[in-house]
């Protein structure tokens, strides 16, 4: 899953504090992460992931956003096993061919 929780209407432009908060959600969780510049990619199965949005919603708000944007990508493969690395690792593969 790829997501992204930005607070809206803060004082500042600043939202690393709430990426701090939300990732030690994600990693109370013991799902694997990887901290892109842009969204967190979260690696389980779907009802993990699923169950993750919300307490990473509460984390932002218990930080005093009152409004939140969130995008959210979730990749449900079924026919083949798969992670993170593995999905980079074909790109590359393909780029060299």
């Amino acid at each position: 899953m790829a997501l992204s929780v930005a607070p809206i209407g803060t004082e500042s432009t600043s939202v690393g504090d709430y990426v701090a908060d939300a990732l030690r959600v994600i990693e109370r969780s013991g799902l694997r992460y990887q901290l892109h510049a842009m969204f967190t990619e979260v690696e389980g199965d779907h009802e993990a992931l699923v169950h993750l949005i919300p307490q990473v919603h509460e984390a932002c708000f218990a930080r005093g956003a009152h409004r939140l944007s969130t995008v959210i990508k979730i990749d449900d493969r079924r026919d083949a096993p798969t992670s993170m690395e593995g999905k980079v690792r074909s790109v590359i593969d393909r780029m060299r061919r």
